[in-house]
């Protein structure tokens, strides 16, 4: 099975909601144009940013489709498909419809807290059900548990499809081991846009971004120059965004990155409970810079 390239700039969708808390299809078009006329590298479908927990299985199939058709392969697509019963989502990966997608996201099994070993089984099963290749992401502050550098270079070398890995661990001294140690061809990601510059000068190879939503073409500059080794110009950039790297996540995501899309005239500011938006303090620190960085 081919690898998927995940070098550069991807980003972690979010769903736009109207007032009334339906999905508003029109503002999915216009973010969706917003990221193509970008060029961001790839496009992460129904991932935590997309507020899925609180999605219908009608409303992502829907969110499905509304995308690959309005991408139309102008974008490689990645779908999150992952969960804490393994059977269900082998299930899910052998009966469902990836049609226009390029690699699945799943994140460590949460909730159940299972062992290094029971975790290692869990994505071996996955990646033999997969038809497609199998990006790990790793987010302990939302799982409950810590994949470690070990369970995944031990994944990385014995399963052939699993390409890479999301790493939102914040743990330096643990992606430095997996990037140290790696085999070649799996690739290792930022799962934080806080911390992308320093882990793209470590070996890291690119992003999958919230902020992206918002502001593609300005945080997709730092990454590009990150790749080219151009780190002087790279660290500019990142230096710039670092108020708002805070502010993104502060009352929860996508809390921050919903607001900084309303600023622009992108989205409602809409979530889903138990999600709910911004503070009124917060929103307003991120209009003005918003603003600035516009």
């Amino acid at each position: 099975m081919a690898s998927f390239n995940l070098k550069g700039m991807g980003v972690a969708l979010v769903t736009p909601f109207k007032e009334d808390k339906n999905i508003d299809l029109d503002a999915l078009d216009r973010l969706l144009d917003s990221l193509v006329e970008a060029k961001v590298d790839y496009i992460v479908v129904l991932g935590t940013t997309g507020e899925t927990p609180a999605l219908f299985p009608e409303e992502k199939q829907l969110i499905k489709n509304r995308v690959r058709h309005r991408i139309s392969g102008r974008i490689p697509l990645v779908i999150g498909v992952g969960g804490n019963n393994t059977m269900a989502v082998v299930d899910e990966l052998k009966k469902g419809d990836f049609d226009g997608f390029e690699a699945v996201l799943s994140v460590v099994p949460y909730y159940n807290k299972p062992s290094q070993e029971g975790i290692y089984q869990h994505y071996k099963s996955i990646a033999e059900a997969s038809p497609l290749p199998v990006i790990l992401y790793n987010v302990p502050g939302r799982t409950g548990v810590n994949m470690t550098a070990e369970t995944t270079l031990r994944l990385a070398r014995d399963c052939d499809n699993i390409t890479g890995i999301k790493e939102a661990s914040g743990n330096f001294v643990q992606i430095e081991e997996i990037i140290k140690n790696k085999p070649e061809t799996f690739q290792v990601i930022s799962g934080d846009d806080g911390i992308t510059y320093p882990l793209m000068t470590l070996g890291a190879v690119g992003v999958i971004s919230v902020i992206g939503n918002a502001l593609p073409k300005e945080f997709g500059r730092m990454v590009r120059l990150c790749l080219d080794h151009k780190f002087d110009e790279a660290l500019k950039i990142h230096f710039k965004f670092t108020e708002l790297f805070n502010l993104m996540f502060v009352d929860g995501n996508p809390a921050g990155v919903k607001c900084a899309l309303n600023a622009l005239g992108m989205v409602s500011n809409e979530l889903r409970l138990p999600l709910v938006p911004t503070r009124l303090s917060t929103n307003e620190k991120i209009h003005s810079l918003i603003a600035a960085l516009r």
